[in-house]
């Protein structure tokens, strides 16, 4: 029990890793003894974080463009310069489709979210199997997390990200399958699907997040512990006995979901159907 969630001599992949959720993660990955690797387009903002994190543990960063499959080619063929075997490696990279009516959606729009959102995820875990698959059993297992987000099980955001929400539905199906797929080798898939975190995606969380307390259960916007939580108790031995999981962590928000007069407030034109 007394080492249940320590991550030590465990190395982490993180997408995303820059700002917002993927940052979160790694920083509490290195707080609990993981070697972690950034992953993000922005080299400038990469180096950013990667000095601040350093102060925490070992962290490093790859800048590389997922959109692609010759972007995470790349991106394997470089970690393989570094490290030989993967144990933590968390799909966090994805996109919005702006929030727009269904009117103006186009084509451009909805085949890059659900590219990087879903199509991305799949063979970023396909090139990464031979990495994962050393030293793995299921007596001594590797870890894959994907994240969706609350918008992809159940919850109806009143902002309508028609393409984001469906393809955050399928990262969660998605886990399911391969959860199942790779378990028997000792690769364990889970999700983790966030709520209203404030980060530079997330605006409004981030800037009303005073008007958004009074309509979650949780009484706040999540913090940066509770998402780290999630990823450390499911990378550690804590967590080994989870498979094709989703965990939700929104402070009860998708149980009753913000009041549509909420989104009245802050978004000019929005029609609250409910009164």
């Amino acid at each position: 029990m007394k080492n249940l969630f320590t991550l030590e001599n465990k190395t982490a992949l993180v997408t995303g890793g820059s700002m917002g959720i993927g940052a979160m993660i790694a920083e509490g990955f290195l707080h609990f003894g993981a070697k972690v690797y950034i992953v993000s387009r922005r080299e400038e903002i990469l180096k950013a974080k990667q000095f601040e994190l350093s102060k925490i543990g070992s962290c490093e960063y790859i800048q590389a463009d997922l959109g692609t499959l010759s972007g995470i080619e790349k991106l394997v063929e470089q970690f393989s310069e570094k490290e030989s075997q993967l144990d933590i490696l968390v799909n966090n990279a994805g996109i919005s489709d702006g929030r727009k009516e269904v009117d103006d959606i186009t084509e451009e729009d909805w085949d890059s979210v659900m590219n990087l959102n879903i199509k991305t995820i799949f063979f970023m875990i396909q090139k990464f199997l031979p990495f994962l698959r050393v030293g793995c059993s299921p007596e001594t297992p590797k870890n894959v997390i994907n994240i969706a987000s609350i918008d992809g099980c159940g919850k109806i955001n009143s902002f309508y990200n028609f393409a984001y929400g469906v393809s955050k539905a399928g990262v969660i199906q998605l886990g399911k399958h391969l959860g199942d797929s790779l378990a028997w080798e000792g690769i364990q898939l889970n999700t983790i699907s966030p709520g209203d975190f404030p980060t530079d995606l997330n605006t409004i969380a981030r800037d009303h997040r005073d008007e958004m307390k009074k309509y979650i259960p949780g009484k706040r916007v999540g913090e940066k512990e509770n998402l780290a939580g999630a990823a450390i108790f499911l990378a550690s031995n804590a967590g080994n006995f989870s498979i094709g999981s989703n965990i939700v962590v929104d402070g009860g928000e998708s149980v009753r979901g913000v009041q549509r007069d909420f989104y009245a407030k802050i978004r000019p034109g929005f029609v609250d159907l409910d009164k």
